[in-house]
């Protein structure tokens, strides 16, 4: 009989979208974190839902043959990476796999998907982290969260980050111990220092952004002179102050305190201005992958006037213009719409034009002003496209829709709209911008069925 606290042995046959392992325990699936495919386990069951169970991991017996090991302890990178152990190559064809039923189970759709593009090298690539500060045996540490909770694992290399930020994170560190000030407790609620920030561009040059639950820190100036002494290639550091408890790392109000405002980096050969609290992704070298392949879907043409719903900072939207008559962006962060306005002009790109709306709002107005958009870029949240975003799209029915998107589930679910309103896919092409972790990316190709082209 399955119950809590009964305990299984059984092999791990799938993982989830988190990347936890699935089990059978009789007639129940089972999701139990710490074990890949192929591992052979023992588990406990601690909690059943309508549909499911949570296990807790007593022991792997029989690792899986996909295990592979570093030189470096992986259970320091907490939850964030949970395929870490998995042989990249497995990683990829797991990835893979979860495109193609989640086309299979949402939409109904037996596609035929294009193999994924992964990393040369999969480690050292992330230009974004923001990593926790806390205490353990009295000590500062630096270290993503256990799974799950609010205990942090300490870390003193993120092999997912570049080198630079490790330095950072150390000399944080040492002075926070030298000026003795105490890190924020999650369960007290209490203390000065939450988090650090790092962007690193492609030159390795740094902003460094210190997330603190108190406004006022003169502390911060001993901090910015050990930084730039210490850790050459900081070109920026911010104060960010957040002293809510909730679940966002940052808070509104941010302080220059040292150096460029703004990080320079590059996507191709367009230059992009980062604040502190822009969007960018993560992975620099394969974002170009992944907008090479999304203009390459689109085709873009001087005749052709393009919209780019959830546009961001104008990333997709500038790559797109240099070779349309019109391109508009719509994004609902008015931040990122002030910063694809100013990436346009540093950039000397002249025919876009940026809309702060919710693109619910947005696109229906854009469309009903008359102006002939015949190609759509979707790159919306997790979360996929507003309803009534997809309902505009069917009424007014553009020839080409290219998708780019983070979820696959989200995305065979729009897709196969789209499809019962008259469009077909042409092409399927997964990415991987997140190696190590359960994430993938996937650009779809979908043109206007021939049968529905006056």
């Amino acid at each position: 009989m399955t119950e809590i606290g009964s305990k299984f042995i059984e092999e791990v046959i799938d993982l989830t979208h988190d990347g936890d392992g699935v089990v059978r325990a009789g007639d129940l699936t089972v999701f139990v974190a710490g074990c890949l495919i192929g591992d052979k386990i023992e588990f406990e069951i601690v909690e059943i839902k309508k549909n499911y169970g949570i296990g807790r991991l007593l022991s792997i017996l029989e690792p899986s043959s996909k295990r592979v090991s570093y030189a470096f302890d992986t259970k320091s990178l907490g939850g964030g990476a949970p395929l870490i152990d998995l042989d990249y190559k497995a990683q990829l064809n797991w990835k893979w796999e979860k495109v193609k039923k989640d086309f299979e189970r949402i939409a109904g759709l037996k596609l035929e998907i294009r193999p994924i593009i992964g990393m040369g090298y999969p480690f050292r690539y992330r230009n974004h982290t923001q990593v926790p500060v806390g205490i353990n045996n009295g000590e500062v540490v630096t270290g993503y969260y256990k799974k799950g909770t609010n205990i942090i694992v300490p870390m003193t290399e993120d092999y997912l980050q570049p080198e630079l930020g490790d330095r950072i994170l150390s000399v944080v560190r040492s002075w926070m111990g030298d000026q003795s000030l105490e890190p924020y407790d999650r369960f007290s609620k209490t203390g000065k220092i939450k988090h650090i920030g790092i962007r690193i561009n492609q030159n390795n040059e740094a902003m460094v952004i210190i997330v603190t639950t108190f406004d006022k820190l003169p502390e911060l100036h001993s901090l910015v002179h050990k930084l730039i002494t210490e850790t050459p290639g900081v070109v920026s550091i911010y104060q960010n102050i957040n002293p809510d408890d909730g679940g966002t790392t940052y808070g509104r109000q941010y302080r220059h305190l040292f150096g460029q405002e703004k990080l320079i980096d590059y996507i191709g050969d367009l230059r992009f201005e980062i604040s502190p609290n822009s969007f960018f992704q993560v992975n620099t070298s394969q974002v170009s992958i992944l907008y090479d392949t999304a203009i390459k879907f689109l085709e873009p043409g001087s005749l052709d006037t393009i919209c780019d719903i959830y546009s961001g900072i104008g990333t997709i939207s500038l790559y797109a213009a240099r070779f349309a008559r019109k391109v508009y962006g719509i994004e609902s962060i008015r931040a990122a719409v002030e910063n694809a306005k100013n990436n346009a002009k540093i950039n000397g790109i002249q025919n876009t034009e940026f809309i702060a709306d919710r693109a619910e709002l947005a696109f229906p107005d854009l469309l009903r002003a008359g102006d002939a958009i015949n190609k759509v870029i979707l790159d919306p949240p997790r979360k996929g496209c507003d309803k009534k975003v997809i309902d505009a799209l069917l009424l007014h029915k553009p020839e080409t829709i290219v998708y780019v998107s983070c979820n696959p589930s989200t995305l065979a679910r729009d897709t196969k709209l789209l499809i019962d309103g008259g469009y077909e896919v042409k092409a399927v092409q997964p990415v991987d911008m997140f190696p190590h972790s359960a994430h993938v990316e996937c650009i779809v190709l979908i043109k206007r069925a021939e049968s529905r082209v006056k």
